[in-house]
């Protein structure tokens, strides 16, 4: 049976002005040298201390996809030391107040919906056998936020100042279950990694290997395991985990778009997992800049489909880690 094909209508909503401020707020910041998802070894001691991703006050459920990285964003620009965030009523609900003159940062929400699809005529489509053809749509809608630091009254469990973190006093270590986490999850993965005295780490797709220099060559420990991270995001791209486009292409250059989204989505994926590891590390990745602004240019819906695939990347590495964990 021949599925009839969807055809898609373009609508001037806010949804679609959200795709492009959203980006145009990240393409802004890399042109002025800031990588947002770079927040969590900026300013390590923080985040460390307030929890690895941002997160709702009142709900305790934390942030997800490019709010991620608008409001880490954020918290540097204006400064906060902490980062949970309410909404204006969420504050009233806990008993406090924004303080007057306070401005919001921006977030998005985002809400998967179906729709009968249309022809360009505003026809609804149907399959063969009468049932409606249905599409994947989403809503989006601007999410105003204020920092608990921009609010007073709220209850000390939510207002309390982070206690220090010893990352501050021990700068670019990581304590031992934390090495050991990681391990794990790379031996879980299945991918082999391999040690030489070289200049840079990759990730080969025809052996499912990983070559990284060594230890030693590493500025700080945190370093050497922030960019293994990195590198085992690239292999959760081979056919046998989430086959990724990136990975999987035969014929992949430096400065080609595919190979550049693979790097962005490389790039977020290991900061989303070093922020809820604790791995407080850098990994040099400015030659990529150039490459990520002409890909985030050209199509304001990529930076949401980066994200997308850092975050199933990272779940699919943070869940056989638990995997590990519940088998001992």
């Amino acid at each position: 049976m021949t599925k009839p094909t969807k055809i898609r209508r373009t609508k001037k909503t806010e949804s679609v002005d959200l795709y492009q401020k959203v980006t145009d707020r990240i393409v802004e910041a890399l042109e002025n040298g800031v990588a947002p998802w770079k927040k969590p070894w900026r300013t390590a001691g923080r985040c460390a201390a307030a929890g690895p991703l941002p997160v709702n006050a009142l709900t305790g459920k934390p942030y997800s996809g490019v709010n991620i990285l608008l409001l880490w964003l954020a918290a540097e620009e204006k400064g906060y030391s902490t980062d949970r965030w309410v909404t204006y009523r969420q504050a009233q609900e806990l008993g406090g107040q924004v303080r007057k003159g306070e401005t919001s940062s921006e977030a998005i929400i985002c809400r998967p919906f179906e729709k009968q699809a249309e022809d360009t005529s505003g026809n609804k489509l149907f399959y063969p056998d009468g049932k409606p053809l249905m599409e994947s749509r989403a809503m989006m809608k601007p999410n105003f936020l204020f920092n608990v630091e921009q609010c007073d009254g709220l209850p000390d469990s939510v207002a309390a100042a982070p206690h220090e973190s010893p990352v501050t006093e021990y700068p670019g270590t990581i304590d031992w279950p934390t090495e050991k986490r990681i391990c794990e999850i790379v031996h879980m993965a299945g991918v082999k990694v391999a040690f030489r005295l070289q200049n840079r780490a990759c990730y080969a797709r025809h052996t499912d290997s990983i070559l990284m220099p060594k230890a030693e060559q590493f500025f700080t420990h945190a370093d050497y395991f922030s960019t293994l991270l990195h590198e085992v995001v690239h292999a959760t791209g081979h056919e046998s985990r989430l086959n990724r486009e990136g990975i999987t292409k035969p014929s992949k250059t430096f400065g080609d778009p595919v190979y550049a989204f693979e790097e962005l989505i490389a790039e977020m994926g290991s900061a989303f997992l070093c922020a809820q590891l604790g791995v407080f590390g850098d990994i040099q990745h400015d030659s990529y800049i150039k490459s990520w602004l002409e890909v985030l240019k050209s199509d304001k819906k990529a930076l949401f489909r980066a994200c997308r695939h850092s975050r199933e990347a990272s779940e699919f590495l943070l869940q056989l880690d638990q995997s590990a964990a519940e088998a001992a």
